[in-house]
């Protein structure tokens, strides 16, 4: 129960952020594999050096939870750099193409 509580209170606050979806949003399933909760998730295209809004803000993504995520930043581009804190305080950095992504999936 728990669980799907969280996964709607963070697929209700990420597309509730985003509005419309517009012509360049770009839309994909978060899936959290992991057995530690995602507490801080950043987005930033590659062509820039500085973190967005922690897309999750006071939301946090318990382990087996999912989430549909929408980037509605107004950027044409499709590379874009992740970062995800855990409550453990470890952190994870990737580069992704969320153009051609339908689900991102983190694993321990």
């Amino acid at each position: 129960m728990f669980r799907t509580s969280a996964f709607l209170t963070v697929t209700g606050l990420v597309l509730g952020l985003a509005g419309p979806l517009a012509a360049e949003d770009l839309q994909w399933t978060l899936i959290n594999n992991t057995d530690t909760a995602v507490v801080e998730f950043y987005t930033s295209p590659t062509t820039t050096n500085d973190w967005q809004s922690d897309v999750l803000s006071n939301d946090v993504l318990e382990p087996g939870a999912t989430a549909t995520v929408t980037i509605a930043d107004g950027e044409t581009v499709c590379d874009y750099d992740l970062k995800f804190v855990f409550k453990d305080g470890s952190t994870l950095e990737d580069t992704v193409n969320m153009c051609e992504m339908g689900s991102y999936t983190l694993q321990n």
